[in-house]
């Protein structure tokens, strides 16, 4: 059985993979999102911007978290 970093990790490739072909949003929006994403400019989002931009909203949500830790989820 796999541990929970490695669970952890294939769920954000699989959603990567699910969602990295579909474009859901309106064109401006779309254009919006995939400029302030795509770091080296080549009107993709690869593996390696999306795991930046998961990254970064990892740790905005732990510093969320930390500052009030009645926001943590409790575990059971």
């Amino acid at each position: 059985m796999a541990c929970p970093l490695e669970q952890a990790l294939a769920v954000i490739v699989s959603v990567f993979h699910k969602y990295s072909g579909r474009k859901q949003m309106d064109e401006a929006e779309l254009r919006r999102l995939m400029n302030d994403l795509d770091h080296n400019k080549d009107s993709e989002v690869d593996f390696k911007e999306y795991v930046c931009f998961l990254a970064c909203i990892t740790m905005g949500f732990n510093e969320f978290f930390k500052d009030d830790p009645s926001k943590q989820q409790r575990r059971k």
